[in-house]
């Protein structure tokens, strides 16, 4: 596993575990970096947490106009940090190809959810990934 993929998993892990205490991801991730008890932070991980705190709602809105029968808070808290991260990469991350973006989601839901979130994941992102360079382009 790529350094950049073992930093989306942390990140993952960062903004699920955020999302099931109800507190900050930058603040936790903070708290991470400081400690010596876990392994170092990858810089990566930095972005993506802050990157996804920092456009979040504008996130959330996408994820739940585009995820078809599925509301925000109905799908499980691992797809929810999984589409965060995918779509901030999609639409906020410009080193990273639309392609890769989807893919290293799929990847990470495969690994971390239900038999049915990699396609799910995929066809959410897959449908954004549509319409990616109008959204860039107002962003």
């Amino acid at each position: 596993m790529g350094a950049r993929s073992k930093a989306r998993k942390r990140a993952v892990d960062v903004l699920y575990e955020a999302d099931l205490r109800g507190a900050d991801p930058v603040t936790l991730l903070a708290d991470r970096v400081g400690s010596t008890d876990v392994p170092p932070v990858n810089d990566y991980t930095i972005v993506l947490v802050e990157g996804v705190t920092a456009h979040r709602a504008r996130i959330d809105d996408l994820i739940s106009e585009h995820a078809e029968g599925w509301t925000l808070q109905r799908m499980p808290a691992v797809d929810r940090a999984v589409l965060r991260i995918g779509l901030y990469e999609l639409l906020w991350a410009s080193d990273v190809p639309d392609a890769v973006a989807i893919d290293e989601a799929v990847e990470l839901a495969k690994g971390l959810s239900t038999d049915d979130s990699p396609r799910f994941v995929n066809g959410v992102l897959g449908r954004i990934a549509v319409i990616a360079d109008q959204l860039r382009a107002v962003l």
